[in-house]
């Protein structure tokens, strides 16, 4: 199939109408749409698309956006939206009522930075601050995998072992307003691949119900468990849905980890997202100088890949990972996942965090080099540092 020069945004879109398109034949779809740089983009490509059987929702705020596409699953549609940044902040307590009612809606998310004050580049923050939700989430590396993992998203969600919302993130700009060869399916490959929606909980009018009701508290733990249950389906589900889209697209869409001279490798980067690219690179550099370095790329973030981590790390006496996220006094988020991983492990594994491209700065190789020297220095893990203020810097 050949490629297009498209953005990320333009991928995204795509993506999400023709998966839309392809509920035609059952209660087709419906979203809420409202703008926020540098997401704009992707609303504005679906609002135009020449659906069948879509409603396209314009509203007054990010909230209802969510409150839509809530609806319109409720109804048994397929149902999606996108935002970024403070407009996620702003839909939170619709984004978790979403999957707490267990509906399989799909959210693209560009990220980029929380504010006050104002930045409009990229940094995890906004979507990992719903790491604690009932969502699946993904963060992608280039545009190809933005495409194909918001369309095997539909699928994932959609599928009766799982039906939880999906989150698909990119990095804001890098992606989202950058062209990138990418193959876009044509609309009957995407019918073949994602079956009609058929949402067992659905509203129905013969059949009146109340929803999200007071319920005892055993009730409410009950229901948190199903959820949970739910989460330890998706590894295989996920496998099977990845299965099926190189079957039926011939191509991968990607492992929930990807890792890179692993095998044999002393010190391991961890990244995620666009910062993949970058690493990549520096790691081939220094593997054809002999350096026994590996790179591990999560994907999936939740629920959070546990056993592929550990396989992935199982050589490695050092560990860095690369954070372009911050949680208050903590530090950075997917190293506080890799100490979890790794705790009570009793092998003496060195796991430092550093804080780079928070806040949207570049993540060049220099930077990189730097993260490796410093990693190959040290004797123990101490605060997470700080990368791309000058110098070095702990997080104090």
């Amino acid at each position: 199939m050949p490629a297009d020069l498209v953005t990320g945004n333009h991928a995204a879109g795509y993506a999400l109408s023709v998966a839309a398109e392809a509920n035609r034949g059952a209660r087709g779809a419906a979203c809420g749409i409202y703008p926020i740089t540098p997401q704009t983009e992707i609303v504005e490509y679906v609002a135009s698309f020449p659906f069948t059987k879509t409603r396209v929702v314009p509203v007054e705020s990010e909230h209802s956006a969510m409150g839509v596409s809530i609806g319109a699953s409720l109804a048994g549609a397929r149902a999606f939206t996108a935002s970024s940044s403070n407009g996620i902040a702003y839909m939170v307590e619709n984004i978790m009522v979403a999957g707490f009612y267990r509906l399989p809606i799909i959210m693209v998310a560009v990220n980029r930075t929380l504010g006050p004050p104002w930045n409009i580049w990229a940094d995890q923050g906004d979507t990992l601050m719903l790491r604690d939700f009932p969502w699946i989430q993904f963060y992608c590396e280039d545009n190809q995998e933005v495409l194909d993992t918001t369309l095997l998203a539909f699928r994932l969600g959609e599928d009766r072992r799982i039906l939880l919302p999906v989150l698909v993130a990119m990095d804001a700009f890098i992606l989202s307003h950058t062209q990138m060869g990418t193959e876009l399916p044509e609309q009957g490959v995407i019918d073949r691949y994602l079956p009609p929606l058929d949402l067992p909980h659905r509203m129905r009018h013969e059949d009146p119900t109340t929803l999200g009701g007071l319920v005892w508290p055993n009730v409410a733990m009950s229901l948190r468990l199903e959820i949970d249950e739910a989460m330890s389906r998706v590894p295989e589900v996920f496998e099977e849905s990845r299965s099926a889209f190189i079957e039926g697209l011939g191509r991968d869409p990607g492992d929930a980890v990807q890792a890179l001279f692993t095998e044999d490798a002393e010190k391991v980067l961890v990244v995620s997202g666009t910062i993949a690219t970058t690493a990549r690179e520096v790691v081939r550099r220094r593997r054809a100088d002999g350096e026994r370095i590996g790179l591990v790329k999560i994907k999936m973030f939740r629920p959070f890949p546990e056993s592929a981590v550990r396989e992935a790390c199982r050589s490695a006496r050092k560990v860095g990972v690369l954070d372009r996220n911050y949680a208050a006094g903590v530090g950075g988020i997917f190293w506080q996942e890799l100490r979890s991983v790794f705790q009570g492990a009793g092998d003496g594994l060195l796991i430092q965090d550093y804080l780079t491209g928070v806040g949207g700065g570049d993540v060049t190789p220099a930077m990189i080099d730097d993260v490796l020297a410093d990693l190959e220095a040290r004797s123990e893990a101490e605060r997470p540092v700080w990368m791309g203020m000058g110098s070095p810097a702990g997080a104090g």
